[in-house]
């Protein structure tokens, strides 16, 4: 490796213009294998130069599978849509939700608790992820991101209605504090 060469190692997390965010899981002999978040596994060249390197491992930094797994898994939970598991309170376990309009010749609509669930815990982890993206970018203005920080704590406080659902409070919405 020559001096103006810069190789990065297992572990470097990196933002492709194309490809967006991922981390390098294994270096080949001409190209790195990147796991990028929206658009899985890609070889990317050595010689790239297009990519920003948010943060670079050493090659001779010895990573274990286990470092890179975890390393990753920090990226994914942090950028993507990927929800975790949230459980349903238990009252709620099998239920059903009816939606009943006022005008009696409409038909009620039957909708299972656990997929109307389901759904809410995906808005809220959106939320979260939307909520990181604009805590985290560097095109914002300090006080860009306290107002849209502050609409984001209001749409959490809209959705609190929904807490009696949750099995454990510290999956719960949390909207603005009165004063």
């Amino acid at each position: 490796m020559s001096d103006q060469e810069i190789y990065h190692g297992i572990g470097s997390r990196v933002t492709h213009p194309a490809y967006g965010d991922g981390v390098i899981i294994k270096l080949e002999k001409a190209a790195y294998v990147v796991c990028f978040i929206l658009h899985g596994i890609k070889h990317v060249g050595k010689n790239y130069k297009e990519w920003d390197v948010l943060e670079s491992i050493p090659v001779e930094a010895a990573v274990s599978f286990t470092q890179a797994e975890e390393s990753l898994m920090k990226i994914l939970s942090a950028y993507s849509d990927i929800s975790q598991v949230v459980p349903l309170g238990d009252k709620w376990d099998g239920g059903i939700m009816i939606l009943r309009p006022q005008d009696s010749s409409l038909k009620d609509k039957e909708i299972p608790i656990d997929t109307f669930f389901h759904k809410i815990v995906m808005v809220r982890d959106r939320l979260r992820v939307m909520e990181q993206r604009v805590n985290s970018s560097k095109n914002l203005s300090d006080e860009e991101k306290v107002n849209l920080q502050q609409y984001i704590t209001r749409i959490y406080g809209s959705l609190t209605s929904f807490n009696v659902l949750f099995k454990h409070k510290e999956d719960q919405f949390i909207g603005e504090k009165s004063s």
